[in-house]
């Protein structure tokens, strides 16, 4: 069986994905029993859809472009991280997330939502795309749950707090739709999850308010207050944690009850943490030195990849 891996951040983690997915393709014996990188999430700034992360900054549709087909070519999809709960109707009409789903509107590339209202529009207006059920909608009621699984999603991201509730994952229909969040960073059970995604969104839609006005030529952007120590924390940070899922467990646990989708977190992370995240989870243990350092050795290199 497949062990389908969707991985950070598209544009910010480039040059870490195209080495990982050069030594997958040169070095496949380091790897773990049936890896695959089946889609590589994330945004393009300055994106007003955008959530979970901020992606403050700018990108030309050159570069969206180049990147999509990079991906594209090795028949990967871009799954992009629509998932901004603060979405409304006067939003739709932006002219740069528009360019993006026309971009990428080749039947292969995906979306993840969490608005609704947004969601509907990118039925109705690029039908092409593969549209993913965030775990930014936080549900936690079973009933809900089930019915999110029901509808016409290709995959729904479970909330990363019944990651080790097996009794209830054994009940869950259509295991093979389910994503799985190995790796979060928030703390079990977190309190201000749900106002943390809003204050992220609410930035978003800031930021590129600022970029239209006259104060972006004059003054810095004001970043966003809200304080999360969980944030940045590296892996072995969080491997206490109850909601965890070790490479172990994926193979002994989850993939014999029909869960073979695993997301690793780290879009704002730096390469080096989110390269850690690569070998503790697809590298086989006899070969992690190995293949982290031939990786890093690549990473650091003096390349030029785009022409």
């Amino acid at each position: 069986m497949d062990v389908n891996f969707h991985i950070p951040d598209f544009l910010k983690h480039f040059r870490l994905n195209m080495v990982l997915l050069s030594t997958l393709e040169k070095n496949k014996e380091w790897f773990r029993d049936g890896v695959r990188i089946a889609s590589v999430y994330g945004a393009f700034p300055p994106a007003l859809w955008n959530g979970g992360r901020a992606a403050l900054g700018t990108c030309d549709e050159r570069t969206v472009k180049e990147v999509l087909n990079f991906y594209n070519s090795k028949g990967i999809p871009c799954r992009y991280t629509f998932t901004n709960p603060l979405i409304q109707k006067e939003h739709l009409s932006d002219q740069f997330c528009n360019m993006l789903l026309r971009a990428g509107h080749n039947g292969l590339n995906e979306v993840i939502v969490n608005s609704p209202i947004l969601e509907e529009y990118i039925r109705k207006n690029y039908p092409k795309y593969k549209i993913t059920s965030s775990t930014c909608k936080q549900i936690r009621d079973t009933e809900q749950l089930c019915a999110e699984l029901e509808k016409d999603y290709n995959l729904v991201v479970l909330d990363y707090n019944y990651n080790n509730d097996f009794e209830f994952l054994e009940k869950l229909p259509h295991k093979e739709k389910c994503e799985l969040l190995i790796n979060a960073c928030c703390e079990p059970n977190c309190k201000r999850r749900g106002e943390h995604y809003s204050s992220i969104g609410a930035e978003q839609i800031r930021f590129n308010e600022y970029l239209h006005s006259p104060s972006a030529l004059t003054k810095p952007f004001q970043a966003n207050e809200f304080k999360c120590l969980s944030m940045r924390l590296p892996l072995y940070k969080t491997t206490g944690f109850s909601t965890h899922i070790s490479p172990e467990a994926i193979y002994e646990k989850y993939l014999p009850m029909g869960f073979n989708q695993f997301k690793i977190e780290g879009r704002t992370l730096p390469d080096i943490n989110v390269l850690e995240n690569f070998v503790y989870y697809m590298i086989k243990p006899e070969y992690k030195d190995l293949a982290r350092l031939e990786m890093l050795a690549k990473l650091t290199a003096n390349v030029k990849y785009f022409k």
